[in-house]
């Protein structure tokens, strides 16, 4: 079995399996953030009130990402089918992110409007953002398998940052490639939203070629364990109604013997918000308060994820020597600190938030990665996909809280200065920083002592998935 999990850990089986970070950072970095999500809020290409559609379109799939993760994480646990369905959900991201191509605009020539193609990208990306959640919860899961105690801050980091960077790279092809010139690559145009459209088709080509390689091994590896151990990986013979019923017996299993789990998701869900809300609204700062101009934003941006992703893969060293915790502690207070650096010390212009605001991206992956790699040296033998889905689950439950304590800190700002707009706009750096604290402050309890070691050297009864990963 040592023999076993030195191969199942040879550095080819790590590299194909941070490609599939590389591979999702089209539709996290093109689809959702930058490029079809700003596509589809655009008022004179899909009228007023989109982005508000947009977000409530947004908030159900988080609902129902929620309200399944565990469960299919759960099932996918028991059947040993992780590998398969990480194809499937990768496979539905890849097709719906090819169909976004049909998504024209709303607001047609003549000043009509065909609110069906609206609904269409709506519906594409909530059904995209639902199955790159459900990805994420297999791909996760395998994280102990394809590492050891020595290494699992290398190789969580070693991921992360490759999506990051992947992410930048895309962008700078698409942006400099079909977007930003009057005339792009193959002749393409804005006209009719043609060039975000043949965006999309990059992303999905992006997606496949790149997820192709832990798909392939993946699921060839779980039929060689299958063969050799002759298991047979099944669909639980169980319906939802029940898994529903096991999954919160598991939960409150665990709060009766591993109370540590219960708490670290929660604190993680806090903080993990707030990482998320420092790039939501990094570059709304950017603009409002430090007069970035729109260039100057995407140059921030590309910079900001280049830092983010060479300290992620960086700080996976700290995280293997030092331990997870440490690393989510001092990224938590020295995010906290250059917040309230931002917020003090505004008046200094832009070349201050490009100082700290660079060091709050220095942080951002570390702490996430880290997340991870905690969250796995913790989890009970056998339940990696179903506490991996409860982790998917937690994050969306408070996804309300950033933009929650960016909009209250507005407001407080509002009333103790009496200015409005992007005068007052740095106060909601306060909201985030709010956020971060409570993250810390919850985290800090959580023990870090005895920490159960990755599990490299065992694999799921009829599980061979983690193998490629």
């Amino acid at each position: 079995m040592r023999t076993e999990a030195r191969r199942l850990t040879r550095p080819s089986k790590i590299v194909v399996w941070a490609l599939w970070d590389w591979a999702s950072a089209a539709f996290n970095a093109v689809i959702t953030t930058f490029v079809f999500t700003v596509y589809l809020t655009n008022e004179d290409l899909f009228g007023e009130g989109a982005d508000g559609t947009l977000a409530a379109v947004l908030a159900v799939s988080g609902v129902v990402v929620a309200l399944i993760a565990p469960v299919t994480g759960q099932r996918a646990d028991r059947s040993g089918n992780r590998s398969l369905n990480l194809a499937l959900y990768t496979a539905v991201i890849a097709v719906v992110t090819a169909c976004m191509f049909f998504v024209a605009p709303a607001v047609q020539p003549d000043g009509s409007f065909e609110a069906q193609w609206l609904w269409l990208g709506l519906i594409l990306l909530a059904v995209g953002n639902v199955a790159s959640e459900l990805a994420g919860v297999n791909y996760n899961a395998m994280l102990n398998d394809i590492s050891t105690p020595k290494n699992v801050g290398r190789v969580s980091g070693f991921g992360w940052g490759l999506g990051y960077v992947g992410g930048i790279v895309l962008l700078l092809i698409v942006y400099f490639g079909l977007i930003n010139p009057d005339v792009g690559l193959f002749g393409v145009t804005s006209e009719g939203g043609m060039d975000v459209r043949v965006t999309t088709l990059v992303a999905a080509v992006w997606t496949a070629v790149f997820s192709l390689p832990l798909v392939l091994t993946s699921l060839r590896d779980a039929a060689r364990l299958r063969r050799r151990t002759g298991a047979e990986a099944e669909a639980p013979k169980e319906s939802i109604a029940q898994s529903y019923r096991r999954l919160l017996g598991s939960i409150a299993g665990l709060w009766r013997t591993d109370r540590r789990t219960v708490w670290f998701l929660l604190a993680s869900a806090v903080f993990r918000d707030g990482l998320a809300g420092v790039f939501t609204f990094g570059g709304i700062i950017a603009a409002g308060t430090f007069g970035f101009s729109a260039g100057e934003v995407i140059i921030f941006a590309v910079a900001a994820n280049v830092v983010a992703g060479i300290a992620t893969i960086s700080f996976g060293l700290l995280d293997d020597r030092f331990g997870p915790k440490k690393v989510i502690v001092l990224s938590l207070v020295s995010m906290v600190v250059a917040g309230i650096g931002i917020f003090a010390l505004h008046d200094l212009g832009a070349s201050l938030f490009w100082v700290l605001g660079l060091v709050l991206c220095v942080f951002v992956g570390p702490a996430q990665s880290a997340s991870r790699t905690f969250l796995a040296r913790l989890i009970p033998p056998g339940k990696d996909g179903e506490v991996f889905g409860l982790y998917a689950t937690t994050g969306r439950a408070v996804s309300f809280l950033a933009p929650a304590m960016f909009a209250a800190a507005l407001a407080i700002g509002e009333a103790v200065t009496g200015l409005t707009g992007d005068d007052v706009q740095y106060w909601g750096i306060l909201g985030i920083v709010l956020v971060l604290a409570a993250g810390l402050a919850l985290v800090l309890p959580v023990s870090a002592r005895d920490v159960t070691p990755v599990r490299s050297d065992r694999a799921s009864p009829a599980e061979g998935s983690g193998a490629s990963r």
